[in-house]
């Protein structure tokens, strides 16, 4: 939705419907095999950055830093995780948006293998980096609010439920505090991550750094702001139970690593 011209689809339901009918149920899934196949490199880059990020301002592992380290972190872990989180996203959204390519006889890729090697045949190594500065752009705000929205809600449980010790709160508190930290990264980043999808979909890779502001001026131009939020409410919806599952399942392997290391 976020790349499609407006009036193709009324909303995510039309969206959904419409992808069924015209390409069956698997047309949901396109997309799916680079965030898969990419996803254990990047959230482990990711919440290594993040502590190392952490460790960096205290000094000390064994320190509890502040809501301000805690951004500052997150977003450092943003700028580090864009190296492997721009090529996933890129071939993401290009095998995502080939909505009923076969139909109008364009050139299909069936998965990021055919559709990177393509791009560096095409563009050499700018076909891979496509958008990277865009990518660093939103990671910077989405994982400041990530983090410290996970933190802020897991620090609120544990004044409530453990006397403030968080390493006594139980998965669903965890969970809960994780779909905070989900609805945050969205909240913080959506209408940049409209701009970097746009700009991932374009004809070519972009040569000059002043892509970002050209292309949220084209969709000011195009859709007004309604234009930077079109499929927000599905990628909120979606980040509750995923985020919520990660940071509870990073919180729990930590601690059942620190408990066997002690």
């Amino acid at each position: 939705m976020q790349v499609e011209k407006a009036g193709m689809f009324k909303g995510p339901v039309d969206c959904l419907l419409k992808t069924v009918k015209n390409e069956g149920v698997l047309g949901l899934y396109k997309g799916m095999a680079s965030p898969l196949v990419g996803i254990a490199a990047v959230n482990s880059l990711l919440f290594w950055a993040y502590s190392y990020g952490k460790t960096l301002q205290t000094g000390s592992p064994n320190i509890t830093p502040t809501m301000g380290q805690i951004a500052l972190a997150g977003a450092g872990a943003g700028v580090v995780n864009s190296v492997l989180a721009s090529p996933v996203e890129l071939l993401k959204v290009r095998l995502q948006v080939q909505y009923n390519a076969a139909a109008r006889g364009a050139e299909v890729f069936r998965g990021p293998v055919p559709l990177a090697r393509h791009l560096v045949q095409q563009f050499g190594a700018r076909g891979i980096a496509w958008g990277f500065w865009a990518t660093v752009a939103r990671e910077i705000p989405a994982y400041a609010a990530f983090y410290s929205g996970f933190e802020f809600a897991k620090r609120r449980f544990a004044d409530l439920l453990t006397d403030g010790d968080a390493s006594k709160l139980s998965p669903l508190p965890l969970m809960l505090s994780g779909s905070l930290g989900g609805v945050s990264y969205w909240v913080a980043c959506y209408p940049l991550d409209v701009i970097k999808s746009r700009v991932q979909n374009g004809s070519a890779p972009p040569r000059r750094m002043g892509y970002i502001a050209e292309t949220a001026k084209n969709i000011m131009a195009e859709q007004g702001v309604k234009g930077f939020f079109r499929g927000f409410s599905p990628s909120v919806i979606r980040s509750i139970p995923a985020a919520g599952v990660t940071f509870a399942t990073y919180e729990l392997v930590m601690r059942a690593l620190n408990n066997n290391l002690m």
